[in-house]
């Protein structure tokens, strides 16, 4: 099977993607320009090829892998870089962005008389010999991508329109995130208070099942709360300026903002996070 996919950007999860459909037969794009020698590494390492502008518009399907507050951005480029095309590449957003927003997106890729699909990553980026994530898809045109599943990835079909995956994917990340979220600031909380074993030892009568996912999950957020911060933000635009809850995604984007920047700086918070996690694992043993 001879597929030409590009992928924007190479970041963690697009670059994981590209490995996988190079191991299936895809000969895989992506902008290099202006990228930091990690990330040039990374492309390398994962297969994928450095292209220019008119190459990566002749390919057969883009994929949009950024963090969302960029899709928008990159939409407008792709539409710029295929509209005189004659031939015209599939592309699929999937980014986790709102229902508004993919439909944004669809209109300026459709402005360019190109086939768009909503798509929507959930899971983690795939590992050699791994799982792949489950990629959603919805709009007119998500069959005319099905040629994915047999690159190596676990696509799935979401019954309806465009935004009908960016929706699932909102709900779902609204859900686990939410709960780091909550865990986080309790924890950091509770910590302070001076009450951290007492809610460990608690959460391990009461709640097993929350503190084994705060052991993997305080840890693991840090260096990814960063692009959280918009993810966040997509989700009360989900939910709509006149939901109760809206406003409670808002405060979640501001926690993932401070979290963000003491990881890099005074690593106040960050530090009582993983202190919380490392006493998880001592109690265990």
């Amino acid at each position: 099977m001879s597929k030409t996919i590009a992928i924007l950007a190479p970041g963690a999860m697009g670059s994981a993607v590209a490995r996988r459909l190079s191991e299936n037969g895809a000969r895989v794009l992506t902008s290099l320009k202006g990228r930091s020698e990690a990330t040039l590494k990374r492309a390398a390492d994962a297969g994928m090829v450095g292209a220019e502008d008119d190459a990566i518009a002749d390919v057969d399907i883009i994929l949009s892998i950024v963090p969302p507050g960029e899709a928008v951005a990159l939409a407008e480029r792709l539409a710029g870089l295929i509209v005189r095309r004659a031939k015209k590449p599939v592309v699929v957003d999937c980014n986790a962005v709102n229902v508004d927003t993919v439909q944004r997106i669809e209109e300026i890729i459709g402005s360019a008389q190109a086939p768009f699909v909503d798509g929507g990553i959930i899971g983690f980026p795939p590992q050699p010999g791994g799982k792949s994530p489950a990629f959603y898809l919805s709009g007119e045109h998500a069959k005319d991508v099905a040629v994915l599943k047999d690159l190596g990835l676990d696509v799935r079909i979401v019954e309806g329109p465009v935004g009908a995956a960016s929706a699932l994917k909102m709900s779902y990340a609204g859900i686990v995130k939410g709960l780091a979220g909550i865990g986080s600031a309790m924890v950091v909380a509770a910590t302070k208070a001076g009450a951290a074993d007492a809610l460990r030892d608690e959460l391990a009568l009461s709640q097993p099942a929350i503190l084994a996912r705060l052991e993997v999950a305080l840890p693991d957020m840090l260096p990814k709360a960063y692009r959280w911060v918009a993810e966040m933000r997509e989700i009360s635009g989900f939910l709509g300026p006149d939901h109760p809850a809206s406003q409670i995604y808002e405060g979640f984007a501001k926690w993932f903002e401070h979290l963000a920047a003491d990881a890099t700086g005074e690593a106040v918070d960050a530090d009582l996070m993983k202190a919380f996690a490392a006493r998880i694992a001592q109690k265990k043993t």
